[in-house]
């Protein structure tokens, strides 16, 4: 499966702005301005620590005004292990609260170094964390890393997972 993501992504076109809509189909193979990662990439940067690992896959948090009685039943992620979950940040258009909620969470792990290697991942032909990894370049950061294959990538490599809650 994985195989089929590679090749498909040879043959879709890097756009110009923001993906905004079907936002699980396959990706582009490049990122201008961003470092595409392998899984051994990834791995390598995992295991010596010199990356911060930014999970943007969405989650819908529970609403606030549910009947009573209603079940909810929260979606449990398992993602590469002490990565930051910043959910929702990779829709190709956020409002002010979001882009505020995504910089601090970047700030967060990353302070105020513009230099420091940061890797944007969600799930397999997820545009998401291309989105993410873009609007990460556009705002100055100079050592972007974006892992296409993800979770999924990263499960098929036979590598750890945690489970993770949003930041």
């Amino acid at each position: 499966m994985m195989t089929a993501a590679v090749s498909a992504a040879e043959t879709v076109p890097e756009p110009e702005g923001y993906r905004t809509e079907d936002y699980r189909a396959p990706v582009p193979a490049t990122l201008k301005g961003a470092m595409v990662a392998t899984t051994d990439e990834t791995i390598a940067l995992w295991k010596d620590k010199s990356a911060v690992f930014v999970d943007v896959l969405p989650h819908d948090p529970k609403p606030a005004n549910l009947p009573a009685g209603t079940i909810w039943k929260e979606k449990i992620r398992e993602d590469i292990p002490e990565s930051i979950w910043l959910p929702n940040v990779g829709y190709g258009v956020i409002n002010k609260e979001t882009e505020a909620y995504f910089r601090k969470g970047l700030k967060s792990r990353l302070g105020d170094d513009m230099n420091r290697k940061v890797l944007f991942y969600c799930m397999a032909n997820c545009w998401m964390s291309w989105n993410a990894a873009k609007r990460a370049v556009e705002w100055g950061y100079r050592s972007v890393f974006w892992y296409p294959l993800g979770t999924d990538g990263w499960v098929a490599a036979n590598q750890p997972t945690q489970r993770n809650e949003p930041y």
